[in-house]
């Protein structure tokens, strides 16, 4: 086997490989003798067939088998030599196809872009500012009142029900005059104004009192979960058994419990630490521009032309199904990247590899514990589906770099913070928030 080189330009390749027809031939009489013992044939005891009737009978599919073998191998043989690594798939052509017969050489034109070599970075004079954020007590206290809305209780009132009271009522619902599943209910709490019930149902309570009734119309949405019911025009016979106003909102220990805390102190240190977490989330965000800007100015390399056009092209393609959401799939008018799409896919396609050659380097690993953590957040993304959604994962190897790609990224991240110079700088919560507004500009 002979492998040429055609071409080397700055990072393209071109390679002809060339495979004697006796090393094919040779190939093909090895994959009959191993397989010669199990094969039967009419005519012939099992492992006595000739090997001139099993060459005629399947020479051509593994002669097919034998050049792929031949090429991939060669290929193989060629990186560990040279040490290449092809940016994306190699293109390989079969040069003498038109004219090529059975006892002829096989020649394959191959070509690729080959990934860069990233020089060493010194981090050393990287300097990054990590706000940190000390919630304060007016935002604890904002959440305890939010929690004590989510938690209140209503008390028996006299007079007429206003939006926001709550009514328990008996009903019937019937369509065409029958009753349907599920339209009834008995001692049913029902806060007016919530919105939980159909359109037009609560507004025809309000001003009712405890022991009146009502005959409420309605008509079920368009788009309403029960097909049988969308659309439909619908009656319900309701009875007002009780009316209730919303009791004053307690921020104290009874209320704690109802959030699984032991007591109020103990809530508003859990709010604390959600919020403080949330911050640090925050700041994370902040500290990794800081970073990757930082880097992008620290070294310079040649990069795979076919890269930097696949990242610009799914750029320009996210970037206008955003605009675009109403439009599915590629339906649409070829997106052509614009310049500020192709230098956005330069830094990324540089910082990726400067990332992926110091996380090499390092040794840097995501663990099946991490990825499963990433899988099980992921999934609660899907309620009811999460059983799919982890079949999906385990079946897409793309689903899966999906996943595992932001979180090997982040860890390289950590090794770089870890050799950086970081200072905290204490910031308010707008402070905070306007520095990731910030982000979301560029």
């Amino acid at each position: 086997m002979q492998v040429t080189e055609t071409l080397n330009e700055g990072l393209k390749r071109g390679y002809t490989i060339t495979v004697p027809a006796a090393d094919l031939d040779a190939k093909v009489n090895q994959k009959l003798t191993e397989a010669q013992p199990e094969i039967e044939m009419k005519g012939f005891r099992k492992g006595k067939v000739p090997m001139a009737l099993l060459k005629k009978q399947f020479g051509q599919r593994l002669l097919g088998e034998s050049m792929q073998e031949s090429i991939d191998g060669a290929l193989g043989k060629h990186f560990e030599e040279t040490g290449d690594r092809p940016a994306m798939q190699p293109a390989i052509e079969m040069q003498n196809q038109d004219g090529w017969k059975e006892g002829d050489d096989v020649v394959v034109a191959v070509s690729y872009e080959a990934l860069p070599d990233v020089p060493e970075v010194d981090f050393s004079g990287v300097a990054i500012e990590k706000l940190v954020v000390d919630p304060a007590d007016s935002e604890v206290e904002e959440a305890l009142k939010g929690l004590a809305q989510n938690a209140k209780t209503f008390v028996t009132k006299k007079g007429k029900a206003a939006k926001g009271d709550q009514v328990v009522i008996d009903f019937l619902g019937k369509v065409d005059g029958e009753p349907f599943e599920g339209g009834a209910a008995e001692d049913y709490p029902l806060e007016l104004g919530s919105n939980s019930f159909i359109p037009g149902f609560e507004d025809q309570l309000i001003g009712l009192k405890a022991g009146e009734e009502k005959v409420v119309e309605v008509t079920f949405p368009e788009a309403y979960q029960a097909e049988h019911l969308a659309g439909k025009a619908a009656v319900f016979e309701c009875t007002v058994k009780e009316v209730k106003k919303p009791a004053e909102a307690k921020i104290d220990d009874d209320m704690a419990k109802q959030f699984g805390a032991e007591s109020l102190d103990a809530l508003k240190e859990q709010i604390k630490e959600r919020l403080s977490a949330e911050y640090a989330t925050a700041a994370r965000q902040v500290v990794k521009r800081q970073l990757l800007d930082q880097l992008d100015t620290l070294v310079t390399f040649d990069l795979p032309p076919s890269l930097v056009e696949a990242e610009a092209s799914q750029i320009a393609h996210q970037l206008w199904h955003e605009e675009n959401p109403d439009v599915q799939g590629h339906d649409h008018e070829k997106i052509e990247p614009t310049e500020e799409h192709e230098k956005l896919a330069t830094r990324r396609v540089r910082l990726g590899l400067l990332l992926a050659e110091l996380g090499q380097k390092e040794k840097v690993e995501v663990s099946d514990a991490e990825m499963t953590q990433a899988i099980m957040t992921q999934a609660r993304q899907y309620p009811g589906q999460e059983r799919e959604f982890f079949q999906f994962i385990q079946q897409n190897q793309q689903a899966q770099q999906q996943l595992r790609a932001p979180l090997f990224e982040d860890k390289v991240i950590d090794v770089i913070l870890e050799r950086a110079e970081v200072s905290e700088k204490s910031v308010t919560k707008d402070e905070l928030q306007a520095e990731v507004e910030k982000l979301e500009e560029v």
